[in-house]
């Protein structure tokens, strides 16, 4: 199982409090069978008017096509509890997002699909986001294990929910690659269960 201790790359500010999972993926594209190739959806609502064109949204910007890491305000991600959400991102090429915080089960959502979700001060998000604006080739940093969080050599102590983080360092976010890993023991356990046996009448 994949252990999650950091994370780098360019980053991505998209700016504005209680963005919810309506916005990150509209409902009329949650009817997939697979999330491949859900990523072009991501924020398709406030990227294209209703002709198609394209509006000034950061996703819209080539400056930002590389980006990994996503910088974000306060409370994102709340609304529904649609898995599709970070899909969404994830299918984009988002690694790991940071911002000023995130709604409870959007952040689970994140991290059972390994993108760790890091909290700093508004304060400092605010200016990491002007930061990229400014210079979006600058390298984002992401440490797990040091709860740290660094634009170029300036470094953050960041928070993380004690959980997610542990999940992610230890390589147990992964459930389904955890069940695969201890098939023995579920067999196991599936022998020993009192299985009570039916008959059918006549």
């Amino acid at each position: 199982m994949l252990k999650i201790t950091t994370v780098s790359g360019q980053g991505i500010p998209v700016k504005g409090n209680d963005i919810d999972t309506d916005q990150i993926i509209p409902a009329r594209y949650l009817k997939v069978v697979t999330f491949a190739g859900i990523g072009k959806f991501a924020f398709k609502d406030v990227r294209f008017d209703d002709n198609g064109s394209e509006l000034d949204h950061p996703f819209n910007d080539k400056r930002f096509a590389a980006a990994q890491i996503l910088v974000v305000n306060d409370n994102f991600g709340c609304g529904s509890s649609r898995e599709h959400a970070p899909q969404a991102l994830k299918d984009h090429g988002i690694t790991a997002i940071i911002g000023e915080s995130f709604a409870e089960i959007f952040a689970g959502n994140c991290t059972s699909i390994g993108i760790p979700t890091a909290t700093l001060p508004p304060d400092i998000i605010e200016s990491i986001q002007q930061r990229i604006e400014e210079n979006p080739d600058a390298e984002l940093r992401l440490d797990l294990e040091q709860s740290s969080f660094s634009v170029d050599q300036d470094v953050f102590e960041c928070s993380f929910k004690p959980p997610f983080r542990a999940a992610l360092i230890s390589g147990m976010w992964d459930t389904t690659a955890a069940l695969l890993s201890n098939n023995t023991l579920i067999q196991q356990t599936m022998d020993n269960l009192p299985y009570i046996a039916f008959s059918k009448k006549e």
